[in-house]
């Protein structure tokens, strides 16, 4: 069935008295409730009574999501921290042995640090590669493998599919952040990952105007993250899961769009003089496009690339200035194209170490891409780049 039809499936499960096309928005904090045996249910037996635990408005999207992405559930939460936080809480055990990658989103890093700490478990980061992440894993047993398809912001490609493979038969919990690659591209559960995470901030609700995050997992493990949203508070709010729903409905479209402008701008930058390097893994010469194009259920590439400039950071700083159509701030996957310097924004908590042996210049300009006219967009990075002397 295709993506479009599974979301807007996913909405027809109420008894509406009204027969609402549109599923409503249930602001109530608190519902009816004598005992559990007199309680109103959802269709997930969960007793509705308080919204922190449960509210459903929060249904319409969860499902949704669950269905593009082949789960049997999913949870929504109120930021895609939220939503990581609260999966990772599911796993945190006594002794962990978990391992990343140098290059997920440093904030995610920052969070498993401390609570592996907290456990008294370790910690091992390895360099974004399936070759890295498999190599790793031959002499040491982990439990934990928490690991982005997509990286940010050099846009390297790891091979869920043979890490699956590897952690399964390992015995270990692997846990997916597809934000940018979306179930669009990746659906990373088929692959043997766990749990499967997204920021809906970005592609999901797709308008830069709505803040959440998703998981989606098996039944049972839905039902112990579902315990620690209960216990945190960390569920979404009911109008902002309903703008998240309106939103996902439209994902399809929009990243095809999105999707192509990119790979237009991607070729763009990569014949101009002033550009050092792209990096995109839709270009055929990108050292990803391979795995990409064997990965990915589409040939789309997702709407955001990065590049470098060959005048350094104060060039760097002098584009993005004199940018126009394009907005200068952090984020991705919304209806317009927001461009950042990612040494200053998402990479800035990462070591300097680490950022050069990745390949994240203070010159590295990331880009994503928005639905403006690719040939608008392109001629606002022409004019922005012969500013620079």
């Amino acid at each position: 069935m295709p993506e479009s039809t599974r979301i807007l499936e996913s909405q027809y499960f109420y008894e509406d008295p009204f027969s609402s096309v549109v599923p409503p928005i249930y602001l109530s904090v608190a519902y009816r409730y004598v005992d559990d045996e007199e309680s109103v249910r959802d269709d997930r037996g969960e007793v509705v009574k308080y919204s922190r635990e449960e509210n459903p408005t929060l249904r319409p999207l969860e499902r949704a999501v669950a269905a593009l992405e082949g789960a049997d559930d999913g949870l929504a939460f109120n930021s895609g921290m939220s939503a990581i936080a609260t999966t990772l809480m599911a796993f945190m055990r006594r002794g962990l042995r978990a391992l990343t990658i140098k290059e997920m989103y440093s904030t995610t890093i920052q969070l498993l640090e401390e609570l592996v700490a907290m456990v008294g478990g370790e910690l091992v980061k390895v360099y974004p590669s399936t070759e890295a992440i498999l190599e790793e894993q031959k002499g040491r047993k982990y439990d934990l493998v928490v690991m982005e398809v997509m990286t940010n912001p050099t846009l390297k490609v790891i091979d869920v599919s043979e890490v699956g493979k590897v952690a399964a038969e390992a015995g270990a919990a692997l846990i997916v952040d597809n934000t940018f690659t979306t179930p669009i591209l990746v659906k990373p559960l088929r692959s043997g990952a766990s749990a499967v995470i997204h920021s809906s901030t970005k592609y999901l609700s797709g308008h830069n105007d709505v803040m959440g995050g998703v998981a989606a997992a098996n039944e049972e493990l839905v039902e112990v993250i579902w315990e620690w949203r209960r216990r945190l508070g960390t569920a979404q709010q009911p109008l902002e899961a309903y703008l998240t729903y309106r939103g996902l409905k439209t994902l399809p479209l929009r990243f095809e769009k999105q999707s192509r402008t990119a790979m237009a701008l991607a070729e763009f930058l990569r014949d101009n003089s002033k550009v050092k390097s792209v990096n995109y893994p839709g270009l055929p010469d990108d050292p990803h496009h391979s795995v990409a194009t064997r990965l990915f259920d589409r040939q789309l590439y997702g709407g955001v690339l990065s590049f470098t400039l060959r005048e350094g950071p104060d060039a760097a700083k002098k584009f993005l200035k004199s940018l126009r159509l394009a907005k200068v701030a952090p984020s991705l996957g919304g209806t317009e194209t927001l461009v950042t310097l990612p040494a200053l924004t998402a990479a800035s908590n990462i070591s300097p170490e680490d950022r050069k042996a990745l390949g994240i210049e203070d010159s590295l300009v990331r880009v994503a891409v928005g639905l403006e006219d690719p040939e608008d967009l392109i001629e606002d990075f022409a004019r922005a780049l012969s500013s620079i002397s």
